[in-house]
């Protein structure tokens, strides 16, 4: 079992407002509510929102008819991503028995197409001694991320301050890379500025627009 988690705690500073119900265009659907519907299509066997900060409104826009989809707040989500990642392990460990990995992604990156999480994670099924299972587009990294449970101690251990890089880098010779056409699996949304972008270009087939570092 795979299950995904999908990380929504931060307090969304740079934004100014709430990232994961931040609408997209005309659709109807929000950062949130879109990644939890690609997330689905692409294969995911159930998934966790951690949420953190603005958590009632975010729980609030959750379906509550969907026995896959929970969330599960992080009362300690000011120390950074590496705590909401570590949440949302314990609580799909809790939940069930047959965790063989966790796929991850971010609420920053709401334009990953099914496509992507399911290459991704039919690649950690072809390869299930992998460590790392990570969407690649040239020398740049996206996601989702599929951590095995192998390593789930490693993070247990991280340093909060560095959050999961150290143990990305430790296992970089190991972890399998899926070359992927998908510009949505790296474009991370944290400002206005980047909002604004976004919704100008459009939000299904945007192509190029800010694309930083993973923050895993």
């Amino acid at each position: 079992m795979i299950p995904a988690l999908v990380l929504a705690a931060g307090k969304s500073s740079r934004m100014g407002r709430t990232k994961a119900l931040l609408p997209l265009g005309s659709s109807g659907e929000t950062f949130l509510s879109r990644i939890i519907r690609v997330l689905r299509e692409g294969g995911a066997d159930a998934i966790v929102v951690v949420i953190g900060g603005d958590a009632a409104a975010v729980r609030a826009s959750l379906p509550r008819d969907d026995v896959h989809l929970s969330s599960v707040e992080n009362p300690r989500y000011e120390e950074g991503q590496l705590s909401s990642l570590l949440v949302g392990v314990a609580a799909v460990e809790q939940r069930h028995d047959n965790v063989e990995a966790v796929m991850v992604t971010l609420v920053d990156l709401p334009l990953i197409s099914a496509a992507t999480v399911r290459a991704v994670r039919n690649a950690f099924l072809a390869n299930p001694g992998a460590p790392l299972v990570r969407p690649r587009r040239g020398e740049r990294h996206g996601h989702p991320v599929i951590f095995n449970r192998s390593i789930f101690g490693e993070l247990r251990r991280s340093d909060p301050s560095k959050g999961a890089k150290p143990v990305v880098h430790a296992h970089a010779a190991e972890e399998v890379n899926v070359d992927v056409d998908d510009e949505g699996a790296f474009i991370d949304i944290d400002t206005p500025e980047d909002y604004e972008r976004f919704i100008e270009q459009g939000f299904v087939n945007r192509r190029g627009g800010r694309s930083g570092p993973p923050s895993i």
